[in-house]
């Protein structure tokens, strides 16, 4: 694994992010993270480029998330915290880019890496990709801001029962929910998220970035105050009953006993 967790290529004014680990489903680790912050503090600088696309190395995952039971029991809780933290601001610093942002998911998401996509402003899918939030499974609330930003994108019901149910949701369904604009099949997802990349990147630049200005403007107080909250919110968790018993549970191979402590 000598080749870099991020790799950047261009093409005129599209630039692709591809996040390069298919061996561990693409999986947010911090190396993937570290890598990843200075290209998006380079797109803010970017007058040339006015679209990104985001889509994992491979055929089976856009990104399999961050954590499960075993890899937190591994760290410790100040190390967990500072890491989800630190991730939700790459998040944020993504959603303030001046181009336009597109994920691609060309396979399944979960956790962490349904944030990602979340973050950027418009999501194709393959007809092989699924999302879901495993973090209620673990007595946890994802941490890199899906609670803040899905409300605003599948309804706040929707994106309750989503968020609390952990189920998956496939493609088609990303489609009818308002989470994905398309879906497409696999063996052409990145064909058509590319035809329609080159198409808006000869737009007007002052229209393209002012319309983003424009939208997230309209959003962004209430999404300010509900990631601050998920912030204080997911910081207090790690220290709880719950996350303990989570972990206890896996390592013991049974269902965890939950109380809300």
């Amino acid at each position: 694994m000598s080749e870099s967790p991020i790799l950047v290529s261009r093409e005129g004014k599209v630039v692709v992010i591809t996040l390069n680990r298919p061996e561990e489903g693409n999986r947010w680790r911090k190396e993937m993270l570290f890598a990843f912050e200075p290209v998006v503090e380079a797109l803010h600088k970017d007058e040339e480029a006015q679209v990104v696309i985001i889509r994992g190395a491979g055929d089976e995952y856009f990104s399999w998330g961050a954590f499960d039971p075993a890899i937190r029991g591994a760290m410790d809780k100040q190390e967990i915290v500072d890491f989800v933290l630190r991730g939700a601001r790459l998040r944020d610093s993504l959603e303030l880019l001046p181009q336009i942002v597109i994920a691609a998911l060309n396979g399944r998401a979960r956790g962490n890496g349904v944030e990602l996509a979340l973050a950027c402003d418009m999501r194709f899918a393959s007809d092989r990709a699924t999302i879901s939030f495993p973090e209620a499974d673990m007595g946890g609330i994802p941490g890199g801001g899906g609670p803040a930003r899905l409300p605003s994108v599948v309804g706040r019901a929707r994106a309750l029962e989503l968020l609390c149910s952990g189920r998956e949701v496939g493609a088609e369904e990303m489609v009818r929910i308002g989470f994905a604009l398309a879906a497409y099949p696999h063996a052409r997802v990145m064909d058509e998220v590319m035809a329609f990349a080159r198409h808006i990147s000869e737009k007007g630049p002052i229209a393209l970035r002012g319309a983003k200005r424009i939208a997230h403007t309209r959003l962004a107080p209430g999404l300010k105050e509900a990631r601050q909250l998920s912030d204080e919110l997911r910081a207090k968790l790690e220290w709880s009953h719950d996350v303990d018993e989570a972990i206890a549970a896996h390592r013991e191979g049974r269902k965890p006993r939950f109380t809300g402590r």
